[in-house]
């Protein structure tokens, strides 16, 4: 399939200008990069810490509570099988409350922060 389109122009006048590397320490030590990495720190540390609390528990249960872990709940249906299905559901739940939070706050934030980055260069 072809196109009426020029090529696209190449060479160096064409390429965007990039900022400096002082300008990318500016932004690091700025009060809104601060924020936005206050913003993810906040979520993540604690959904980590979390999670991974979660699954010791289950690890721990699975190897010194086994008589808890082996009670039926539904025909075949164990304890030990509603808990390490619901370590699936956790991870995707985590993962979509992440991506809520990023689109939400810490994707306009950054946006934000590359624009002004940009608008310098």
């Amino acid at each position: 399939m072809t196109t009426d389109a020029p090529p696209p122009p190449s060479g160096p006048d064409t390429a965007p200008d990039q900022p400096t590397a002082q300008a990318f320490v500016r932004m690091q030590e700025s009060p809104e990069f601060g924020e936005l990495r206050r913003a993810h720190r906040s979520f993540a540390f604690p959904l980590t810490v979390a999670f991974i609390a979660w699954y010791l528990l289950y690890v721990l249960l699975s190897n010194y509570a086994g008589g808890f872990m082996g009670t039926r709940l539904l025909g075949n249906v164990n304890v030990a099988l509603v808990l390490g299905l619901a370590q699936f559901a956790t991870t995707f739940l985590i993962a979509w409350f992440y991506s809520r939070h990023a689109a939400g706050k810490l994707d306009p934030q950054a946006e934000a922060i590359k624009s002004r980055m940009e608008a310098d260069a």
